[in-house]
């Protein structure tokens, strides 16, 4: 089993946490989340993830809900998805968080 890990800087006061596995070049976990600074603590913003044994995305808001939305993607799939969104879309997730929205 391979494990990738590691924290990648998007901007002032937002971070991309990345981790996954793959065994035999497949890919058997993983967790992508943008994470954005509010009030001296990092808050998870958006999370794709395989936790629960299906891959899916979980929104968080400032208030503290979350909502958990599965996606019908292999998880190599879902893995690929997770990176290009966040990396295409962090300042929007991050706007619209710190807003509220």
């Amino acid at each position: 089993m391979r494990v990738n890990e590691y924290v990648i800087p998007l901007g002032e006061n937002a971070r991309k946490r990345h981790y996954h596995q793959t065994y035999k070049g497949k890919v058997i976990g993983f967790v992508v989340q943008l994470e954005v600074l509010v009030d001296d603590q990092w808050k998870a913003v958006i999370r794709y993830d395989s936790a629960h044994g299906f891959a899916h995305i979980d929104i968080y808001y400032l208030d503290g809900r979350k909502v958990k939305k599965e996606l019908h993607l292999k998880l190599g799939e879902a893995l690929t998805l997770a990176d290009e969104d966040i990396k295409e879309n962090w300042k929007t997730y991050q706007k619209a968080f710190l807003e509220g929205k």
